[in-house]
């Protein structure tokens, strides 16, 4: 099973030259690069998973009401919020869409699980900061859902043959027929395979001058558009099941 997930978060990094990029403009970018994966996903008539940070989520309620509305799951991505943020904004995001809201995604900032729990959260995809020398590193670490405090914790996958990681770095950097190859020997071993992408990565950085590290504006935009594209097209003529990460779990 393929479960794919994106992370619907504005960039950090500061603008080049001194320009002037406000969060309203930030903000309008990340609706923009949804917008062409939703495009995407329609094209080859995939479900997914959003994981939308909270501090942002009721500034985008008609984009997450199209989201849901084509059928693919809004979940949370927590930066920073603090529980009680948490607890308000999930009430208010369930009363919208009428729909429970069952996972929550962290990297830095990781509240404790019973807390997760008591918010009424099902499961937890927490992921890891990814850096240019992280792909390299061995990695040794279960990759099957185990049960804790009452929640599901869904791990980061990883290659059993490479030991390559499927996060958003990787995805962005290895020439697609590698990381074809990667998902279809990994599902040979492994039950699943969770991908991540991250928003921002769909960002035209030639017309949006950010300051970002030159491997990270590498196949980013409209390649990150083209590989996902190709990507999608690999998993359809492959005929490979992919699932939303909540009926996946349930």
């Amino acid at each position: 099973m393929i479960l794919l997930t994106f992370n619907i978060v504005n960039i950090d990094a500061k603008p080049k030259n001194d320009a002037q990029i406000s969060d309203e403009k930030r903000l309008k970018i990340t609706e923009d690069n949804t917008k062409a994966i939703l495009r995407i996903l329609d094209i080859h008539d995939i479900k997914a998973s959003f994981f939308v940070e909270i501090s942002i989520i009721e500034k985008l309620h008609h984009l997450i009401k199209a989201i849901s509305g084509r059928g693919h799951e809004i979940a949370f991505y927590n930066k920073n919020s603090s529980l009680q943020e948490i607890e308000d904004i999930k009430k208010n995001v369930q009363n919208f869409l009428e729909k429970q809201i069952r996972g929550i995604r962290q990297k830095d900032h990781k509240l404790p699980q019973d807390n997760l729990k008591l918010l009424e959260f099902n499961y937890v995809s927490n992921i890891d900061n990814a850096n240019i020398l992280f792909p390299f590193k061995r990695l040794k670490r279960n990759t099957e859902i185990i049960e804790e405090d009452g929640l599901s914790i869904v791990p980061e996958s990883i290659s059993p043959y490479s030991q390559l990681p499927y996060n958003d770095f990787v995805f962005q950097i290895l020439p697609m027929s590698y990381y074809q190859n990667m998902v279809f020997e990994t599902l040979k071993n492994d039950d699943f395979v969770l991908i991540y992408l991250n928003s921002w990565q769909f960002t035209d950085f030639k017309k949006y001058p950010f300051e970002i590290p030159f491997y990270r504006s590498l196949f980013s935009g409209r390649k990150m558009e083209d590989k996902l594209d190709i990507l999608l097209s690999f998993i359809n003529e492959k005929e490979l099941a992919t699932s939303r990460m909540k009926d996946y779990i349930f």
